[in-house]
Formats: structure tokens, C-alpha cells, sequence
């Protein structure tokens, strides 16, 4: 079966606009503009850009009412951020021992807690793990249900008090009184980011870190980066690849632990199957590699 990347043939230059797009770089119309100005037989710029943007009815692969995993969604502390955050909090309905169980902190785009995210939590305790999806846009009411809005809205917020909300978020789901003290923490794009943030800022509380081509801490913090961390890059992905050289310099020079891997060809956001930027087999080696990351460091 073809992907849709691979049906409609969309040029490198469209995927590269669509990353500044969804990145505030360039608004809406100069996206739309950029994509009307290619010569594509057969594909109208509305044909292109529809295909970039995400359907989220793709992206579920457990569903919600699964009877192996148990969904709600809890409130956490955030002194030194919102003062309140909230996410999505997915628990597997097996063994039912009451036994604590390991846990993952899953974090989302620049864009809120979207349906995609939610699926990768469930996706998570699938395997056994206890995941928690803060969303970033809790003090505004969540993720609106379009990421065009929800992009405006996680850029309206203090990116100071969005960090402090996600290291509030670690540590309240470290010492939930349902996992034990092994915690990981995976995140795509901006939650990359936070997953390199919390690596660096809570080294002895992040057991695992997992960021899907994200940008590295500030350079004041890359230093206390012990790992282990294992990172997945796309190859066309010119903006964050630009980044690592010098990252991978400083975990060198901190002898962390980290294992990085880039996947031929792929795009920003590879693993996101509901967009024309999803890679099948990369992103499903790339799960597969964090889920055995995750055994080995937590279980």
C-alpha cells in the first residue's frame, strides 16, 4: 500500500515550507502562495497542502476503549509555572495487582495534547507503562481541535512557565503513588526539545529520554546531560539536524550515554502517521527501538 508522500510525489521544497509553517516562520498564506508556485502535473496546491496537513483519524492505533488500558485525565501542581496542569493519563488494565509500574512522560508538539499524542500514550501502556500527556495549553482551556489554533494559542503562553509546567509534570509522575522510580520521558518536535530539557535539568530523575528531532537544552544546561539518551533524527530535516554537531560535542565531553540514529530520507516528524511527512518503516523501526530503550532502562 502506498504512503501518500510516495502516491502524490510532494517535492522536497513543499515538505521544507510546510516545516516553516508549522513553525511560525511563515504564515498560512505564504505557505499557500510557496505551494501554488510549483509545477506539479496532475496536483492543485490545494491537493498538496491538504496532504501535509495532518487527519488525525490516521493516527489511532489503540483505541480509547481498549479493555487492556484505562484512560483519564488528572491534575498536577505547577508552583513555579500555570500554577495547575493537566493531561492525559493512561494506565494498562493488566496485571491488576495494584503493582506500580514504570512510567513515561509523553510530550507533544508546538501545537497541544492533539489525537496523535493521546494515541502514542495509549500506545505506551500497551507495553506496560504508565504514560502521562501534560498538555501545554491546559491554562487555556486544552488543545481547541485544530492545530492551527492550538499553534497560536502554545505561542501565546510563557515558554518559561510551559517548561516549568513539564518538569512539574515529571516530578508529580514520578512520585505517583501507581509507578515506581524508573521514569522515561519521549517527545516529537517541541516535546524533543522538553525531552533534552528534562534529561538536562532532572539527570537523576529521567532514567530514559527519548526526544524524536528535537533541539537540544540551552547551552547552559547541555552540560548536565548524563543520559542515557537515545535520539532519532530524520535526514531531511535541515533545521534541528543543524543542531546536533555541536550537542553530540557536549555529550561527548559529559561521557553521557546516548545512541543516535537518522533515518535515510525522512522528514520532520516521520513518525506522526497522520500527515505525508509519516515514514511506515522508519517510524516503525524508530517505536520499536524506543520501546526496547524503555524496557531496558525502566522495567
Amino acid at each position: 500500500m502506498k504512503t501518500n508522500e510516495e502516491t502524490l510525489a510532494i517535492p522536497q521544497e513543499a515538505f521544507d515550507w510546510y516545516d516553516e509553517y508549522a513553525h511560525g516562520d511563515i504564515d498560512r498564506r505564504t505557505f499557500l502562495t510557496r505551494i501554488a508556485s510549483l509545477s506539479i502535473a496532475g496536483l492543485s496546491a490545494g491537493v498538496i497542502g491538504s496532504a501535509l496537513i495532518p487527519n488525525y483519524a490516521k493516527a489511532e492505533q489503540v483505541s480509547f476503549n481498549n479493555p487492556a488500558i484505562k484512560a483519564t485525565y488528572e491534575e498536577f501542581p505547577s508552583a513555579q509555572g500555570h500554577g495547575t496542569g493537566g493531561g492525559y493519563f493512561v494506565v494498562p488494565t493488566t496485571p491488576a495487582d495494584d503493582k506500580p509500574m514504570p512510567a513515561v512522560l509523553v510530550v507533544h508538539e508546538n501545537r497541544g495534547l492533539n489525537p496523535y499524542i493521546k494515541d502514542v500514550a495509549r500506545r505506551l501502556a500497551m507495553q506496560g507503562f504508565i504514560a502521562f500527556a501534560p498538555d501545554a495549553l491546559f491554562p487555556l482551556g486544552g488543545y481547541p481541535g485544530n492545530d492551527d489554533e492550538g499553534r497560536a494559542m502554545q505561542r501565546s503562553l510563557d515558554r518559561d512557565k510551559i517548561e516549568q509546567d513539564f518538569i512539574a509534570a515529571a516530578q508529580w509522575l514520578n512520585a505517583h503513588k501507581m509507578t515506581t522510580d524508573k521514569l522515561g520521558v519521549v517527545g516529537f518536535c517541541f516535546g524533543g526539545y522538553i525531552s533534552n530539557l528534562l534529561a538536562a535539568t532532572l539527570p537523576s530523575t529521567i532514567n530514559a529520554a527519548v526526544p524524536f528531532y528535537g533541539t537540544p537544552a540551552s547551552s547552559e544546561l547541555q552540560g548536565k546531560v548524563k543520559g542515557p539518551l537515545l535520539l532519532h533524527f530524520g535526514e531531511n530535516d535541515k533545521r534541528v539536524n543543524a543542531t546536533w554537531p555541536e550537542y553530540e560535542k557536549v555529550l561527548k565531553a559529559n561521557n553521557a550515554q546516548y545512541t543516535a540514529h537518522v533515518y535515510s530520507k525522512a522528514q520532520h516528524g516521520f513518525h506522526n502517521d497522520s500527515t505525508s511527512r509519516y515514514s511506515p518503516k522508519d517510524a516503525e523501526l524508530a517505536w520499536q527501538r524506543t520501546v526496547d530503550f524503555f524496557n531496558t532502562h525502566l522495567k
